[in-house]
């Protein structure tokens, strides 16, 4: 099993090759892996706390997470990813409950929102999570919206 070191940080505090990995791992697998020709860089990492799965200086997993009312009315997370080549560690779900961990912390009167790709949705119940809602298409993929 990799060692892997999870780093907090506030959009103004990446460096520019830390910035540099988060958007490439997110292009790799949002735009190629997943065959989906929409924008990542949405303008919303700004507002954004990050978090950052390091191994030997290479990113290997990621997320952002949202204080209330930035993207729902609860604090939210998204762009949960992990690289192709590291799957099957579960490592996902290592870095989600450090995600679900720092917001139940820092906002713990929120509940946390995120947007599922509906192919995922059992992996998020696993956490903890429950669907609210119905499936919606949201750059042409399944999603479903999920609540802890």
């Amino acid at each position: 099993m990799m060692n892997i070191t999870y780093v907090w940080k506030k959009f103004d505090e990446l460096t520019l090759d830390e910035l540099y990995l988060i958007i490439n791992l997110r292009q790799e697998v949002f735009v190629v892996e997943q065959n989906c020709p929409y924008m990542d860089a949405d303008h919303s990492d700004q507002d954004a706390f990050h978090l950052l799965g390091l191994s030997e200086n290479k990113l290997v997993a990621y997320l952002r997470a949202f204080k209330p009312n930035i993207k729902y009315s609860g604090s939210s997370m998204g762009r949960i990813v992990v690289k192709e080549t590291e799957r099957n560690q579960k490592i996902g779900k290592k870095i989600t409950e450090i995600g679900i961990n720092f917001l139940k912390e820092k906002y713990p009167n929120e509940e946390i929102v995120i947007s599922a790709q509906n192919r995922l949705k059992s992996f998020y119940e696993d956490i903890g999570f429950t669907v609210r809602g119905e499936i919606y298409l949201e750059d042409d993929i399944d999603h479903i919206q999920m609540f802890i």
